[in-house]
């Protein structure tokens, strides 16, 4: 079995990072993260016209009409350059949750606004740092509206579009709340990536309507979640081998004793180490986009495995990538902390590594 990518596909990747490195989105985090904004405008408006946003989107809404296969490759990208746009949760959650479930007058409203860019969605499930299961849910969707607290939450004051995990009556569901109308306040806290804003929204009678009409149930989100963490993890991933290539450039620049410290034995051992992690989520994620794009069953294993090995390589290339810069690997100058926010922030935003092992053990004894 065939898990590479098509020529087609690869020259749309070449493409994107050919862009990327021309609008230097590296420099735009920085700038972002020194100015305190909240996103680079002119990125995202330069991603929406290139079609990215909307990889998944059929034409007939406005979209390229390319596919999962692409979207992955997109989204390496974007990790590659830690692009600082709100691309997660508008493009790999709300974007998906709509075509995969949505009713068809969801459909006409909402995927040409977030394939043009004037629709940034945002997803939200926790309502406490940390507690990020369904049974922890209190906000619920009765009467149409929406009461109760979502916290912590990606791109608040970006975001117009609000896709919320609530119970309805029948049990956990999906619901869809404007932002931005009467009864939504937001406030934007401090979060680990300055890049990529975090905040709390208090939803007290806000307007919404569930997804598909009935908002589905926990398998639902289930499967949300599963196919989230595959474009996620090619995120991951793409920052993982930028991480690991900044390193080798750094330390075959920087000598000591008359040669390249790259050549000493002790950190060729811990970049291979890095390579080797990288590999290993490289080929979990191909694994994932696979089984997405085919509908496979397999997918739900495969998810797990892609979020938790992309987790762990891109946790694990950033902390290398710092010490192995030595002392000005912790200073502001370098990009190292960058890349390292970033790391943690998608470490987190679907759940932790941890959890997402615990939902693997589950399912092969389910097997």
């Amino acid at each position: 079995m065939n898990f590479d990518f098509s020529e087609e596909q690869k020259l749309l990747q070449k493409t994107a990072r050919d862009y990327l490195d021309e609008h230097s989105p590296l420099t735009a985090a920085r700038a972002v993260l020194e100015s305190g904004g909240s996103h680079d405008a002119e990125l995202w408006k330069g991603v929406a016209e290139m079609g990215w946003l909307g990889a998944a989107i059929p034409e007939s809404y406005g979209g390229a009409g390319f596919g999962h296969l692409e979207l992955s490759l997109l989204a390496m990208e974007v990790g590659r350059a830690l692009a600082p746009i709100p691309f997660g949760p508008s493009v790999y959650v709300v974007t998906e949750a709509i075509l995969q479930w949505g009713t068809d007058a969801q459909k006409d409203r909402w995927l040409p606004g977030l394939a043009a860019g004037s629709v940034i969605g945002t997803f939200a499930q926790a309502e406490k740092p940390g507690r990020t299961s369904l049974a922890t849910v209190e906000s619920h969707f009765a009467g149409g509206v929406v009461r109760g607290t979502k916290f912590p939450v990606q791109d608040v004051g970006i975001a117009n579009l609000l896709l919320a995990v609530v119970q309805t009556g029948q049990g956990p569901g999906l619901a869809l709340v404007e932002l931005g109308g009467a009864g939504v306040t937001a406030d934007v806290v401090e979060g680990v990536d300055g890049s990529r804003p975090l905040g709390r929204l208090v939803l007290d009678g806000a307007p919404a309507e569930l997804l598909g009409g009935d908002g589905g149930t926990a398998v639902t989100i289930s499967d949300l979640m599963d196919r989230a963490a595959v474009l996620t993890a090619f995120e991951q991933v793409g920052g993982a081998e930028r991480s690991l290539e900044a390193t080798r450039e750094y330390t075959m620049g920087r000598y000591a004793f008359g040669r390249p410290i790259a050549s000493f034995q002790a950190l060729k051992h811990r970049m291979a180490d890095m390579y080797g992690l990288i590999q290993v989520a490289t080929g979990n994620a191909y694994y994932g986009a696979w089984a997405l794009s085919t509908g496979a069953p397999e997918l739900p294993t495969a998810a797990c495995g892609a979020r938790i090995s992309a987790c762990d390589a891109y946790e694990h290339a950033t902390t290398e990538m710092i010490q192995m810069h030595g002392g000005v690997g912790y200073t502001w100058e370098y990009d190292c902390h960058l890349f390292h926010r970033r790391a943690k922030l998608l470490g987190l935003t679907l759940g932790t590594a941890h959890e997402w092992r615990d939902r693997l053990i589950t399912r092969l004894e389910e097997q």
